[in-house]
């Protein structure tokens, strides 16, 4: 019996995708629900896993693929095959041309000079050359490249009498890398809502010495009933919540001549991973408490790393909150997710002098911004929804009684 595997449907507007490694060789056996190869779309990642026993038979290595289309098939087979014994290597013949040993019978092999991505970045940043490998089926490793003499630079040739004397200008070079599926989206969706919304950005600031009173009094304690954290994120999701039921045109979009208005709130966590950023979003959270957040988010976070995120658990969103205090940010003014009309930004908690009861005193505070479409929104509904964000956080019983 024969198993195509065959391009999922990823997601609505998910068409094609990019085949971005196969985890096996052509040849190989692989068990059921094994992972065999990795699928980039313009939202996520993905595995494609064996859906039989058997051998694996490749017939795209790589390449932009449509959903529906046949990558390679597994033929069924209940038991592995057993490994090729190695042929003693034969002795020389006098007067002849020493012998090139062959791989899988004389046949040269996918993986056969290709370098693995260790060995690879090494290369690109020693200016090292290797052009075949002593891993399995001749792959270029680390070692191989380690064990490689790197280039004879400026400053080691021995200058000569009466010549000009070299300058050393170190090792200078530069690399290519084809852009992900991923990251073109990104750019691509960055560039749309530039240019299809009327965006401004107004700012305040907030002190966070009572959201930090709290968390140092009940973390602990929170920690150890609910497993999990108490986060800064918690607050300013329940903070934004309760300020986007009062002011519904942050929490709505546009769709052709109308406003589409929400009663609830989907909202999106911004998450940096390596391949770009992500905005999986946390369902009803309005309806969540603290411990069910900061679970949410600690979840998606650990998965958007692995790339493990669904397509379904980064649609739907209804407002986005980024935090770019996590890297350091101070300020700054976040582009709107469309089709979202408005968008969260915190940053990083400094000490800062502040005049409290006329008094000089050190202050955290945060500053805030929020980016949304003036086409729907007016200036002062976006800086009202913002001072109210500030009020929940600076006095957090508001948050209890929904003020």
């Amino acid at each position: 019996m024969k198993k195509d595997i065959i391009v999922p449907a990823a997601g609505e507007s998910v068409k094609e995708a990019d085949l971005v490694n196969w985890y096996k060789s052509n040849g190989d056996y692989v068990n059921r629900d094994e992972a065999i190869c990795e699928l980039e779309t313009e939202k996520a990642t993905l595995d494609l896993t064996a859906e039989i026993d058997g051998i694996l038979t490749i017939s795209v290595e790589g390449g932009t693929v449509k959903v529906g289309d046949s990558v390679g098939f597994i033929t069924a087979s209940d038991a592995k095959p057993a490994a090729a014994p190695v042929a003693a290597p034969a002795a020389p013949l006098s007067n002849s041309a020493p012998s090139v040993p062959a791989t899988n019978g004389g046949s040269s092999t996918y993986a056969q000079g290709h370098a693995s991505p260790a060995a690879a970045k090494l290369m690109a940043e020693t200016g090292v050359a290797v052009a075949s490998g002593t891993g399995k089926d001749g792959r270029i490793t680390k070692s191989d490249v380690q064990n490689t003499p790197a280039p004879i630079k400026a400053t080691d040739v021995q200058q000569t009498a009466g010549a000009q004397p070299v300058v050393a200008l170190g090792f200078r070079s530069e690399r290519r890398e084809k852009m992900t599926r991923l990251r073109k989206t990104i750019m691509n969706r960055l560039i749309e809502s530039q240019q299809t919304t009327a965006s401004l950005t107004t700012f305040n600031e907030v002190d966070m010495t009572a959201v930090m009173d709290i968390r140092k009094k009940y973390k602990d304690a929170f920690k150890e009933k609910y497993q999990v954290g108490l986060g800064f994120m918690s607050f300013f999701t329940k903070a934004a919540c309760n300020a986007l039921m009062e002011f519904p045109a942050l929490n709505a979009y546009v769709e052709g001549e109308e406003i589409v208005f929400h009663d609830y709130c989907d909202m999106g966590i911004a998450v940096s991973t390596p391949k770009g950023l992500v905005v999986p979003v946390i369902k009803n959270a309005d309806q969540l408490n603290f411990h069910q957040i900061e679970s949410a988010i600690i979840d998606f976070a650990k998965r958007a790393q692995a790339g493990k995120l669904t397509i379904q658990e980064m649609e739907g969103g209804t407002f986005t909150i980024t935090n770019g205090g996590t890297f350091g940010s101070m300020l700054s003014t976040p582009i709107i997710n469309r089709p979202q009309s408005a968008i969260l930004g915190m940053h990083n908690i400094v000490q800062r002098p502040m005049v409290v009861n006329g008094e000089i005193v050190a202050r955290p505070i945060m500053y805030l911004a929020v980016t949304y479409d003036h086409r729907i929104i007016d200036g002062a509904e976006a800086v009202r929804f913002l001072v109210r964000i500030k009020e929940q956080l600076e006095d957090p019983t508001r948050l209890l009684v929904g003020m």
